[in-house]
């Protein structure tokens, strides 16, 4: 029996429907729409790619949304400034800055700069402790739209055995987080795992996230298990791939994402769910802060 397909495009479709009337709502109410800017290395045509793709998804749910290319060679200090600029500037509500930086330029010095209320990402240091500590507002947005595929499976996780195929600080190990606030008992699986394909097989899920093409197979699934294929490269013939060889693991999982048109979708749609909260909480806080004053006066 062939798995359940997990069509990401779908669901981010539905998603984004409901997301549009949501901001139509906000801007009812507070006069603006929300205004989301994302900081982009021009010099990376995937990274380009992937920026119009939300530019294109923003606007159409009736956000604001801006580009903002980086010149050729900048500097750490400018990069850091523009970031700062975004955090004060009071149209934006979520700050997006896209991987992969330009060269000498580091994530850590540049994330630390963001905004953590703007920061729809989920990278900044506080956000992430927050994620670990299961009081976070911003979640990251491809670990958060791997546990909406695993709902859209119907998979209960509470109790479930869940390995993840990779450590990153973007997907793997937030996404563990998450996994462990559902009550999921889960396994952090790398390259240096052994017997990797035999741990496979133990799990109820699989979100596999290791950045190489065809590494989990139909033989190192557990039939009827979900499988989440984060994972997006080129091949050795220039095909866009997914980490899970979809032909093998198709017959055997109980659900599987498409890749690509799974998790890359559902990305997007968390983004906009990010910023629309992010919107939402500023204007409370500026109500909040609105009705303190008057109490004052």
């Amino acid at each position: 029996m062939a798995a359940k397909l997990l069509d990401g495009k779908d669901l981010a479709a539905r998603i984004r429907q409901r997301i549009a009337a949501e901001v139509s709502e906000f801007v009812a109410r507070s006069g603006r729409a929300p205004g989301l800017s994302i900081v982009l290395n021009a010099d990376d045509p995937s990274s380009a790619s992937f920026v119009r793709g939300k530019d294109k998804a923003a606007r159409e749910v009736g956000m604001v949304c801006r580009v903002h290319p980086l010149p050729t060679a900048v500097s750490e200090t400018e990069l850091v400034g523009l970031v700062r600029g975004l955090g004060d500037d009071p149209t934006v509500d979520g700050v997006v800055v896209q991987l992969p930086l330009p060269h000498k330029v580091r994530r850590e010095g540049v994330f630390e700069a963001l905004d953590p209320k703007k920061d729809v990402d989920g990278l900044h240091p506080l956000n992430q402790a927050a994620l670990w500590e299961n009081r976070a507002k911003l979640v990251p947005c491809t670990p958060a739209a791997c546990l909406r595929l695993i709902a859209e499976s119907g998979l209960s996780l509470a109790g479930a055995l869940v390995v993840v195929v990779g450590r990153s600080a973007l997907v793997g190990k937030p996404t563990a987080a998450l996994l462990l606030a559902a009550d999921a008992t889960v396994t952090v699986a790398h390259r240096r795992t052994r017997d990797l394909p035999s741990l496979c097989r133990q799990a109820d899920a699989l979100v596999v996230a290791a950045g190489q093409p065809g590494l989990v197979r139909g033989d190192w699934v557990k039939p009827g298990a979900v499988v989440i294929d984060v994972g997006l490269s080129r091949d050795s013939e220039g095909k866009l791939r997914g980490d899970v060889d979809f032909d093998s693991v198709f017959p055997v999982a109980g659900a599987l994402t498409p890749a690509p048109g799974g998790v890359g979708p559902m990305t997007v749609a968390m983004l906009l769910e990010n910023t629309l909260l992010a919107a939402r909480e500023r204007v409370q806080c500026w109500a909040r802060g609105t009705n303190a004053d008057s109490a004052k006066d």
